[in-house]
């Protein structure tokens, strides 16, 4: 019963976070105030996100044809703003994932979707990963390994916004920034050793070996090998910085200059708060976050969530192109 109704307690907790986040806010006063919208801001915002997901997606794509699948790099492209998009009507990016690592599974090299029936039955019908064919299982450890590679270049380039302003969170906020990059950094280190140390290989190809998914191995090469894990990190982080600068595009549409450390620490906080599944494509959660911790650098509330608001709306037309890949099929 918990299973069944735990999506309208979803968006139940989502409309309440929003309404909690907008209720401070003096609309009249706001409407007298002297803000001056510039909308040449919003189309900036836009540009950035949309760069975001076209970076994403290419990141996948790469996973996806070093393990096999066809080299159709805007194909994977298409299904990355697809998940996109399907992500904004869910309350995680699990739905969005999995519709991308689903589909991807049947495209053809020439870019079109075969077998659509046995598509459109996977795609209704919970994934069983220890029962699925081993093609599909490919295609889910390469979703996988490619939203492990954002988390790391999220939390890079929070911890660097600890460093540069973490003073202003707390005396502790700046020590907060250097473990966590140290722990990212390490973490890497680790992984990379791992496919080179002999005993730890020799456990990761019997661990591939039972799943039959041998193919996976230049994937996780491509993405945690030395020198390749450091320029997949600093790709993270460029991509998770222009969802950064799309908020600060935000907030310019409505004259606030914010200290780009602020959205450094708050944006990558967010981040990882949205992992849990409490809101939809964290409506409310995003509100009432940030609107907190830009406080702490001056920023006026009410503009936050007008700006987090106006985010949110701009990340949704960003993956509208999404669209056409989910009404072409039938």
């Amino acid at each position: 019963m918990l299973k069944k109704i735990w999506p309208s307690i979803r968006i139940v907790l989502s409309l309440l976070l929003l309404w909690k986040a907008t209720s401070g806010i003096d609309w009249n006063s706001l409407l007298h105030s002297e803000i001056q919208l510039q909308p040449i801001w919003f189309l900036l915002a836009l540009a950035c996100m949309t760069l975001a997901f076209l970076l994403g997606g290419f990141r996948w794509g790469k996973f996806m044809e070093a393990v096999g699948f066809p080299r159709r790099t805007f194909s994977y492209i298409g299904l990355y703003f697809a998940g996109g998009l399907v992500n904004q009507g869910l309350p995680s990016t699990i739905g969005g994932d999995s519709y991308r690592a689903i589909t991807a599974t049947h495209l053809t090299q020439g870019g079109e979707l075969a077998q659509e029936k046995k598509l459109d039955a996977q795609l209704h019908q919970a994934v069983d990963i220890d029962h699925a064919p081993p093609r599909l299982r490919l295609s889910f450890a390469m979703a996988f390994i490619d939203r492990f590679i954002g988390v790391v270049g999220n939390n890079l380039l929070g911890g660097i916004g600890l460093v540069i302003g973490g003073a202003t969170l707390a005396i502790w906020g700046q020590d907060l920034g250097y473990l966590v990059i140290g722990a990212t950094a390490l973490g890497l280190i680790v992984l990379a050793l791992g496919l080179v140390w002999t005993p730890t290989r020799q456990l990761l190809n019997q661990f591939l070996q039972r799943f039959q998914m041998m193919n996976a191995m230049p994937g996780l090469q491509l993405a945690f090998a030395w020198p390749m894990n450091t320029a997949q990190a600093a790709f993270a982080v460029s991509i998770h910085f222009l969802t950064i600068l799309t908020l600060f595009c935000c907030l310019k549409a409505y004259g606030v200059n914010a200290p780009i450390e602020a959205l450094m620490i708050g944006l990558p906080a967010l981040s990882l708060l949205l992992m849990l599944p409490i809101s939809i494509s964290g409506w409310g959660l995003r509100e009432a976050t940030l609107s907190s911790v830009l406080a702490l650098w001056g920023v006026n509330p009410s503009i936050t969530v007008l700006a987090s608001i106006s985010y949110g709306a701009i990340t949704v037309i960003a993956v509208l192109p999404g669209a056409y890949f989910l009404l072409k099929r039938k």
